[in-house]
């Protein structure tokens, strides 16, 4: 997956805003159902929200959200507070549901 320009993180954020987390990151933090979590609702989804329900340091909130990233193949779109935004594409090209834009409009 190439990685994403500041303009299509911008535009996953906005579209991810009216979005559930779906993947809770709990007291065990990371383990193996949360990697399957994780990729089953990429499959399903492509851009999900990923929620810290325990009060975690913002410096293990980055090791985990890291950890994940680099199982599952997704990039960072945003992330605030306790909630992550992840983006992966479906992998075949018909099922995909976002189209990321190309540029910013401003360059247009």
């Amino acid at each position: 997956m190439e990685k994403l320009t500041g303009y299509q993180k911008k535009y996953l954020r906005g579209l991810a805003h009216k979005l559930k987390p779906v993947v809770m990151v709990g007291q065990k933090g990371v383990t193996p159902a949360l990697f399957k979590s994780v990729e089953a609702a990429l499959i399903a989804h492509e851009l999900i929200k990923v929620r810290f329900v325990e009060n975690k340091e913002r410096e293990q909130k980055t090791r985990i959200t890291t950890e994940i990233t680099t199982q599952t193949g997704c990039e960072i779109a945003g992330a605030i507070g306790h909630t992550t935004i992840l983006y992966r594409p479906h992998p075949e090209t018909g099922k995909r549901r976002i189209i990321l834009p190309r540029q910013s409009s401003n360059h247009l």
